[in-house]
């Protein structure tokens, strides 16, 4: 059965006065639920904050737009509160407790990716507030939250009846929370704006790579991911992931034209994508992408936490290392058409400036 790899936006599943939570559907984007991904989007207002959560599933966070703070309590470890802004990259293991809080003007927007093997729903994320009206204090009965946290019942009865809103809230005295650390970044946070780029194409592309080199939590985490901008009308070399991991790909700004290449070397995907769009490239299939006029920047997970992959265009590929004999019988060409397809191409490039 073909599966539909038509890009996705994001749909809203609730918010109010302090913001709105976003997600991609499996019943939408079928490959999330073949793939075990969810995808999310939280977006906070000014004085906006994602009360304490759980979740069912690994995840890591990238902040697409605004500054704020986040808070962040790993098993069995102390709170870390962290200053976040656009371009960090956030490991979210199995187990975190995370809050989220916008005191900017600018709108704070988060984009979560995950895997989601282990969830309650297969290709969706479940959280698990701590309060809330959806919360766990709301759950149990006064009795149990008495005992457990050996309150007085008229006690329980506010701490439980005060809690109206579901996930995210606006705050009147946003001035009460706490204040970020910066060794709290350490070890937590990369900026994928600022770090060292692990590909730089003049004219072309640049790349960083998440990876257990650059920030160890992505281990736990089991997956990678990686920030691409192109310029203006490059393109990005066709490949695939030779390790067998799936590619969960998000646009976060610019436009162009994708195309995807599967089994019996169809044509499995043939379109434009643009800021907000999310599609997902099965393991083995082959992608490449060509920038609009204004370029384009996308962030990607991968499906594991050191990918590998493997580009079919470069002096890298694997054309150059066939030999051209093999070449020659493989496209049933004559020797001067081997030569003239192997003599191009030449540098380590993955991408492509526009042709003169």
């Amino acid at each position: 059965m073909e599966i539909d790899l038509t890009p996705k936006l994001a749909k809203k599943v609730y918010g109010g006065e302090g913001g709105s939570y976003h997600s991609w559907a499996p019943s939408e984007l079928p490959m999330l639920r073949e793939g075990n991904i969810g995808a999310a989007k939280l977006s906070l207002e000014k004085n906006g904050f994602a009360i304490p959560r759980y979740s069912d599933s690994s995840k890591v966070a990238y902040v697409l737009q605004g500054n704020g703070v986040a808070g962040i309590v790993l098993p069995e470890k102390e709170e870390k509160v962290i200053a976040i802004k656009k371009g960090d990259a956030i490991a979210l293991p199995f187990g975190v407790v995370t809050w989220w809080l916008n005191k900017e003007d600018t709108e704070l927007t988060i984009l979560f990716l995950g895997e989601t093997s282990k969830a309650h729903k297969r290709g969706e994320f479940t959280d698990f507030f701590l309060t809330g009206s959806n919360g766990i204090f709301t759950g149990f009965s006064t009795e149990f939250v008495s005992r457990a946290w050996d309150l007085p019942e008229d006690v329980v009865k506010t701490l439980v009846g005060q809690q109206s809103a579901n996930g995210i809230v606006k705050l009147a005295d946003p001035s009460k929370m706490p204040g970020p650390k910066n060794e709290h970044r350490n070890g937590m946070v990369l900026n994928c704006l600022e770090a060292p780029l692990d590909v730089d194409i003049k004219n072309g592309g640049r790349v960083v790579v998440l990876n257990t080199k650059n920030l160890p939590l992505v281990g736990e985490v089991g997956l990678g991911a990686d920030l691409v901008r192109i310029d203006g009308k490059s393109m990005c070399s066709p490949g695939f992931s030779c390790d067998s991991a799936l590619q969960v790909t998000y646009i976060v700004s610019g436009s162009g034209r994708v195309q995807v290449v599967g089994v019996n070397g169809k044509r499995v995907l043939e379109t434009h994508v643009k800021a907000g769009y999310l599609f997902i490239v099965p393991r083995f299939f082959v992608v490449s992408k060509i920038a609009d006029e204004s370029g384009m920047e996308w962030f990607s997970i991968i499906s594991t936490p050191d990918p590998v992959f493997t580009h079919l265009a470069g002096r890298t590929s694997v054309w150059k290392a066939l030999s051209p004999g093999v070449l020659e019988a493989a496209f049933n060409v004559p020797a001067d058409v081997e030569q003239q397809f192997r003599s191009k191409r030449t540098s380590d490039a993955i991408f492509f400036p526009p042709p003169n």
